[in-house]
């Protein structure tokens, strides 16, 4: 029985499930329509480019929820708060690591040549967000820079080792003693002011 599918909105997180455990190579066209249940007519109406069209989409979906919940946030709000609540966003949106990143996914395979802006500049936001945010708190921008880039990159590896390992508590783990690195830095620069 093929479902009824009246918005697009409605199709991409569909897509998107598919893509999340199959990968590029492996969503192909016949485990799409069976996964998500849409016919492959649907499918073309609402991703006349095919896959890569899907993709592009799939990336711009998820880049959306991260500048809405994640990257304009640390930009705009008060920073301590806005970095408190990152943790908790990314926990809630990774599902405490048993969600991979689909964007970090694809920037592992031959999807990456296709997407390389989109996907580079998804990491360059939430690097510089962060960063700036720290600036905020009063810690050096070279210093601040680095606690970014090294707390993205926790966060991926959290990600890949909670799924390696086949266990959710190593993500929470994670980003917990990032949460923890992060707050002593915070609390050390204050403390020289």
């Amino acid at each position: 029985m093929t479902r009824t599918v009246f918005e697009k909105s409605d199709v991409i997180p569909l897509v998107t499930e598919v893509f999340r455990e199959l990968g590029y190579e492996g969503a192909s066209l016949s485990k799409i329509t069976a996964r998500t249940r849409l016919s492959k007519g649907s499918l073309y109406y609402f991703f006349p480019g095919g896959k890569d069209e899907m993709v592009a989409e799939i990336l711009t979906h998820i880049d959306q929820w991260f500048i809405k919940n994640i990257f304009e946030p640390l930009e705009k709000s008060e920073p301590r708060a806005a970095i408190d609540h990152m943790w908790q966003a990314v926990d809630t949106y990774f599902q405490s690591g048993q969600r991979i990143c689909l964007i970090g996914a694809f920037s592992l395979d031959g999807t990456r040549d296709r997407f390389a802006t989109v996907i580079r500049q998804y990491f360059v936001r939430w690097i510089e967000a962060l960063s700036a945010a720290l600036v905020q708190t009063g810690i050096s921008k070279e210093t601040a820079d680095q606690i970014s880039e090294e707390t993205i990159a926790g966060i991926q590896g959290g990600l890949v080792l909670s799924r390696a390992l086949n266990d959710e508590s190593f993500f929470e783990r994670t980003l917990a003693n990032l949460s923890q690195r992060v707050s002593t830095f915070i609390s050390v620069s204050n403390s020289h002011h």
